[in-house]
C-alpha cells in the first residue's frame, strides 16, 4: 500500500484527466489557424494578434495544468482574494476603460497590455457562488443567502454598468444553472426568471442604448436594416453557407480574405470556420464542444463533494452560454451580443480565462480518480 501511495505521488500526471484536455488543447490549436486566416488582410497580417493569441494559449495550457495540481477545497482564501481583486479591475474599467465607441467599457490597459477583466470576473464569480452555495446547503441561515446574493450582484451590476449585456448574460446563465444543481425548486427559479423578464421593459426605455435596440430589432428582421444593423447577420449567415460540405479551403475564403464579415476574429469567427471548413469541420467542432460540456457534467456528476460539482457546473454553464450564444448570432438564431468562441476567438483574456476554469474542472477530476483508486486499494 505504501509502495503504490509514494509511486503515485512521483508521478504527478498520474491522475490527470488527459480525456477532458486535450480536446480543449485542439480547439485551441485549430483556433490558432482560423485566427491565423481572419486576419491575413489586415496590414501586417495578423502577426501580433497571433504571436498574443499564441503565448495566452501557451500559458493557458501551463495556467490549467498548474490548477489542477491543487486541490480546490483548500484554496478558498485566494478564492476570496481572487474574488475582490476581480471586482476591483470591474471598478477600474467603470474609470480608466475603453471600448465605448464599439459599444461597451469593457477593456482597460495595464502596463501595455490590454485586458478585459469581466472574463476573470466569470472564473472567481464560479468559485465564490459555489463556495457559498455549499455553505448555505450545510446551514440553510439567512446570512449565507444574503452573502450569496451580495456575492453574485457586485460583479454582475458593475459588467451591466459597463453596458457589456452579453457577459451579463452569460453571469445570469451560470447563476441560473447554479441554482438548479443547488436543487432549488423550479417554480423559484421560475419566479427569478420572470422578475428578470419583468425588467426587461425598464432596460429597452432606460438602459438599451439605439444601437443595442437596433440588434434586437434586426435580430426579429434582419432585412430591416441589411446595410446597417443588420449586415453582419446577413453577410455571416452567407458566408458560413457558402462554404457548402467542405469549404473553400483554410485562406482561401472569398469572404473571408475579402474582409466581407466585421469582427471575423473574434465575434464571427465561426463565419471563417464555416467559409473555409465546411459542413463537415463545422459539425466537428460542435461535436467537439459537446463533448467537452459533457464529459464536464459526467465530472460533477462522479465530483468527490457538491462543491467540485456546483464548480463544475458553474464552468459548464459558462463555457455552454459563449458556445450558445457565439454560433447562434453567427447563424441568425439569437441577437449579436459580441460573446467570443471559448477557446477559438480571438482573445487573451478569454483564452487565459477559460483555460483556468478547465483548471479547476481537472483539479476536480484528478480527485475524483484518486477517491476512485482508493477504493479500489481498500477492496484489495
Amino acid at each position: 500500500m505504501y509502495f503504490v501511495e509514494e509511486r503515485g505521488k512521483r508521478n504527478i500526471f498520474k491522475n490527470f484527466d488527459i480525456i477532458t484536455f486535450l480536446p480543449v488543447v485542439f480547439l485551441a490549436i485549430f483556433g490558432l489557424i482560423v485566427v491565423k486566416s481572419a486576419t491575413m488582410t489586415r496590414t501586417s497580417g495578423g502577426t501580433k494578434m497571433i504571436i498574443v493569441q499564441s503565448l495566452t494559449f501557451i500559458l493557458g495550457c501551463i495556467i490549467a495544468i498548474v490548477i489542477s495540481f491543487f486541490d480546490y477545497r483548500s484554496i478558498n482564501v485566494l478564492i476570496s482574494l481572487a474574488y475582490i481583486g476581480s471586482c476591483f479591475l470591474l471598478v477600474l474599467v467603470l474609470l480608466i476603460g475603453r471600448g465605448e465607441q464599439i459599444g461597451s467599457r469593457s477593456w482597460i490597459k495595464i502596463a501595455g497590455i490590454t485586458i478585459q477583466p469581466a472574463e476573470f470576473a466569470k472564473v472567481t464569480f464560479v468559485l465564490t457562488v459555489s463556495k457559498y452555495l455549499v455553505k448555505l446547503k450545510e446551514t440553510s441561515d439567512i446570512k449565507d443567502l444574503l452573502k450569496l446574493c451580495v456575492s453574485a450582484m457586485i460583479p454582475l451590476s458593475l459588467v451591466v454598468i459597463q453596458k457589456d449585456f452579453g457577459t451579463a448574460c452569460v453571469f445570469v446563465a451560470i447563476f441560473f444553472v447554479l441554482l438548479f444543481v443547488y436543487g432549488l425548486s423550479m417554480k423559484y427559479i421560475a419566479a427569478i426568471g420572470g422578475s428578470f423578464l419583468a425588467l426587461m421593459p425598464v432596460m429597452w426605455f432606460f438602459v438599451l442604448n439605439e444601437k443595442r435596440k437596433d440588434r434586437i430589432r434586426v435580430f426579429l428582421n434582419p432585412e430591416l436594416d441589411p446595410l446597417g444593423s443588420g449586415m453582419n447577420v446577413l453577410r455571416s449567415k452567407m458566408t458560413i453557407g457558402s462554404g457548402r460540405i467542405f469549404g473553400k479551403g483554410l485562406f482561401k475564403g472569398i469572404q473571408t480574405q475579402n474582409s466581407a464579415v466585421p469582427v471575423k476574429e473574434s465575434d464571427f469567427i465561426f463565419s471563417v470556420i464555416g467559409e473555409e471548413t465546411g459542413l463537415v469541420f463545422s459539425v466537428l467542432v460542435v461535436l467537439v464542444f459537446l463533448f467537452i460540456l459533457l464529459r464536464c457534467i459526467y465530472i460533477a456528476k462522479n465530483s468527490e463533494d457538491i462543491y467540485g460539482k456546483f464548480i463544475v457546473m458553474g464552468f459548464v454553464a459558462m463555457i455552454g452560454a459563449h458556445f450558445i450564444e457565439n454560433i447562434g448570432m453567427t447563424i441568425g438564431i439569437l441577437p449579436v451580443t459580441g460573446i467570443p468562441l471559448p477557446f477559438i476567438s480571438q482573445g487573451g483574456t478569454s483564452m487565459l480565462a477559460n483555460f483556468a476554469a478547465i483548471g479547476f474542472v481537472l483539479s476536480v477530476s484528478k480527485l475524483r480518480k484518486k477517491r476512485n483508486k482508493k477504493k479500489t486499494y481498500n477492496l484489495l
